[in-house]
């Protein structure tokens, strides 16, 4: 019997609840706060640097902001346009890391490498006033993600026009394979290229007025890269180039 496909525009339920909370904040910010209430959520709930050079109660939330801004920085952004390049991101890269982690491990993830992003931006801005918000750190850690199974023979970019469910589920390559692979290097030399650009001030991100944290974006990534064998559930293959498994080089090991 042949497997029923999914459609590539169904969007994982918890895809669509992070940018649904995503977009109600914005609105709320936009719409029913005052100004100084936004800039009190602003100091809350934004990643700030200064927050770990001085006291505490310096900053509404004290030391548990210092916490939580690591992954609330999150869901907030500059403007529509900010949000809207976010979504457009997330959505295709989310949906993929989703539907191959599941809700719990996706939710998990999106706030490991936000944090990660938020480390690379505290390392380089160390006491500064520098406000961060913004989903790009995780964003960018759900495209290294994908890019250890997507391009894998039968993942979902091999499969483009009849993505199904067991696409999503192929067996990651080992990372030392993936780099292997030119389709890989290739979106990482862009990706990477794109953001020293974006940090020495060549290329502007639509809808953000103010400096790109291209920091936040590399710690996300490097941690969706480096950490995601840690939460996927399908078991990898002994070793991938190029989509094509590779035999042991002893069968005996076996």
């Amino acid at each position: 019997m042949p497997q029923k496909s999914e459609p590539i525009l169904n969007v994982p339920a918890v895809v669509a609840a992070t940018i649904g909370a995503m977009v109600i904040i914005h609105l709320v910010r936009v719409f029913v706060l005052t100004s100084e209430q936004d800039f009190m959520v602003l100091l809350e709930f934004a990643f700030i640097p200064e927050r770990y050079v001085v006291a505490a109660d310096s900053f509404p939330g004290g030391w548990g902001a210092n916490i939580w801004t690591f992954v609330t920085h999150a869901f907030l952004h500059g403007g529509a346009l900010h949000l809207g390049v976010n979504m457009a991101w997330l959505l295709p890269f989310g949906t993929a890391v989703a539907r191959r982690f599941g809700p719990v491990r996706f939710l998990v993830f999106f706030a490991v490498t936000s944090a990660a992003g938020a480390a690379a931006h505290l390392f380089t801005h160390w006491g500064e006033a520098v406000v961060m918000i913004g989903a790009s750190g995780a964003v960018s850690g759900l495209m290294a993600a994908a890019t250890r199974f997507a391009f894998q023979r039968g993942g979902p970019i091999h499969l483009w026009a009849r993505a199904d469910f067991e696409a999503y589920r192929v067996p990651a390559a080992p990372l030392i394979d993936s780099l292997r692979d030119g389709r890989v290097m290739a979106f990482v030399a862009v990706w990477f290229g794109l953001n020293l650009l974006f940090g020495i001030g060549t290329v502007a991100m639509p809808g953000v007025d103010q400096a790109i944290a291209w920091q936040a974006h590399i710690g996300g990534f490097l941690a969706g890269l480096l950490l995601f064998p840690l939460f996927d559930p399908v078991a990898a293959a002994p070793g991938i180039v190029n989509g094509n498994i590779k035999p042991p080089s002893d069968p005996s090991d076996h």
